[in-house]
């Protein structure tokens, strides 16, 4: 295979993030796309020189047969319906962005298809591709384990429409801060125990944002962890753009002889032996994900994907888990 044959579901913003990386993966060739909204979808087939066009998934994936090699998903939480299952029964690997849906019932679906047909998959959890990740990850190995971790991901109330109910976006947790939620199992494998509470009432619904808006200004969830490791994940959309202030935004490790300082997807920051090491990113998370699915897809070889379905399936789980800590108050703990 000298090329795969892509096609592409979603023509939205976050496909943008993948679609301007692939000049520099030069074994892509989109060849259809689908979205309902015209003017997205005529502007990618047009930006590709792509011919086959869809106002949905569902006439893609009824042309697909012989003519796609593999699928870029990328649409709302609550837009998942067919579209993997599909994709699975035909057996068309595919990478699908985070969270793969808000309907974990629909996800397990998936999951069972995807292992009946051993199908590569990749899912958007980029943050695993990063240098900077790689560095942590040797840090944490060859340091004494235990200590407490910090992560944060705090700001205002992003522009997407789904974002302003709890049912649509399953909250920040699940749709966004799932991303540090993932590096933490990541590097410290699957956790003992999820305690979380959420807070409402700082925004004002029809004033801050939408009239709709019904979702947590913030919650805060604590993980326990094998190796005496307790990371804290707090998640916020309270903060008004007035303010002027970029809260931080990633994670905080302390163990007894390193200290290291995660700014989301800009740089890190090593406290060891007395030295302060600051140092930025030079991977592109986003280009490396692409890179990664297309060579799986072209070689057969699934090592280098970090994240395919089954994996993704953890992390979504235990957001849910703690989503569930939130609404009734019980720490969840995890059978090993």
């Amino acid at each position: 295979m000298e090329k795969v044959r892509l096609g592409l579901i979603g023509c939205g913003g976050r496909m943008g993030a993948h679609t301007s990386k692939f000049d520099q993966i030069p074994e892509i060739e989109v060849v259809a796309v689908a979205d309902p909204i015209e003017e997205r979808r005529n502007a990618v087939a047009k930006q590709f020189g792509c011919k086959a066009i869809y106002k949905n998934h569902t006439e893609l994936l009824d042309n697909a047969k012989g003519n796609i090699d593999a699928l870029i998903i990328a649409v709302d939480p609550t837009a998942h319906d067919d579209m993997e299952l599909r994709a699975a029964e035909m057996g068309i690997p595919f990478l699908v962005e985070k969270p793969m849906s808000v309907d974990l019932e629909l996800c397990e679906r998936v999951l069972k298809a995807v292992k009946e047909k051993n199908l590569i998959t990749a899912v958007g959890f980029q943050d695993r591709y990063q240098d900077l990740t790689d560095i942590m990850m040797e840090k944490i190995k060859t340091h004494r384990p235990g200590g407490l971790v910090y992560g944060s991901w705090i700001g205002g109330i992003p522009g997407v429409w789904w974002w302003q109910k709890k049912e649509y976006c399953a909250g920040q947790l699940v749709e966004q801060n799932i991303h540090l939620l993932d590096m933490l199992r990541y590097f410290y494998g699957e956790p003992l125990s999820v305690y979380a509470t959420a807070t409402t009432g700082m925004i004002t619904a029809g004033v801050d944002c939408s009239p709709e808006y019904d979702t947590d200004d913030h919650s805060t969830a604590v993980l326990r962890f094998e190796n005496n490791v307790t990371a804290t994940l707090v998640s916020g959309c309270y903060v008004k753009p007035k303010t002027g202030a970029n809260p931080r935004k990633g994670l905080y490790i302390s163990m007894d002889d390193i200290v290291i300082d995660y700014r989301l997807r800009n740089n890190l920051i090593l406290f060891e032996n007395g030295i302060t090491t600051d140092i930025p990113r030079k991977a592109d998370q986003v280009l490396e994900l692409n890179k990664a699915f297309i060579h799986a897809v072209m070689t057969g070889d699934r090592s280098v994907i970090r994240s395919d379905y089954d994996d993704a399936m953890k992390t979504l789980r235990l957001a849910f888990a703690a989503n569930k800590s939130m609404e009734t108050g019980e720490v969840i703990h995890f059978n090993k």
